[in-house]
């Protein structure tokens, strides 16, 4: 049994969801918060058994995009903000980082 645990921009969290759940998949969503850029993620943790993790890796990848958005950048912390000019800048957001991590135990109550 393997625990797949998927962070994925809240733009592609109900779409992967609907696909998951098509698919015969059950997942725990957990809201969460990138350290980067500081937006919203949501986390997937879906229990599968060895055999199904590409099948959950396939589902992931083809609701998960990357795309590219504008942000501009947080003011630095600490020391003054004077000569500071906050210029957007082009980042990729989206996607998925997913971690395959095995369960050795399982209980379901």
């Amino acid at each position: 049994m393997k625990l797949v645990i998927a962070v994925v921009q809240d733009k592609d969290s109900n779409r992967l969801s609907n696909a998951l759940i098509q698919e015969g998949f059950r997942a725990t969503k957990l809201a969460s918060t990138g350290g980067f850029l500081r937006a919203g993620n949501t986390t997937f943790m879906i229990g599968t058994e060895d055999d199904r993790v590409p099948d959950v890796l396939k589902v992931i990848r083809a609701n998960c995009k990357v795309r590219e958005q504008l942000v501009t950048p947080v003011s630095p912390m600490g020391g003054t903000t004077d000569s500071y000019i906050p210029f957007p800048v082009e980042v990729q957001v989206g996607g998925a980082a997913v971690f395959v991590v095995p369960v050795e135990r399982f209980e379901h109550f």
